[in-house]
């Protein structure tokens, strides 16, 4: 399975993207579907989460600003950003967690990343 992330680019201070992030294939059994994000020189941080039963959950940065959905196949998970600040630029990671039924093993599958740049 991969995951392709799209929407990124260069925005001014205040202004807004929707980043998509597309599986190649069905992923069964998901638990959660997340953002994440990445700025030069900082550790790998949550942005963003929606779970299997739609509940969603936002680092307190982003609460307010950004949002997080899916479509119904739940092949694909979009991340809107609005208010956007220069403190924002990163890369942006799609996260898909799936789960095993049985074995409860859980898999991470990752995107590639797309970068986000706020600047004037």
């Amino acid at each position: 399975v991969q995951l392709v992330e799209s929407g990124g680019g260069l925005v001014q201070p205040g202004g807004s993207l929707r980043l998509s992030c597309t599986a190649s294939e069905s992923i069964l059994t998901i638990t959660s579907m997340n953002w994440y994000r990445q700025a030069p020189g900082k550790e790998r941080e949550l942005v963003a989460t929606i779970t299997d039963v739609g509940s969603t959950n936002y680092a307190d940065s982003v609460k307010g600003r950004f949002s997080i959905s899916t479509d119904n196949a739940k092949n694909k998970v979009f991340l809107r950003m609005g208010s956007l600040k220069p403190e924002d630029t990163a890369v942006y990671f799609c996260n898909v967690v799936s789960r095993n039924p049985k074995s409860l093993t859980e898999y991470h599958y990752w995107g590639q990343g797309t970068q986000v740049t706020v600047s004037s």
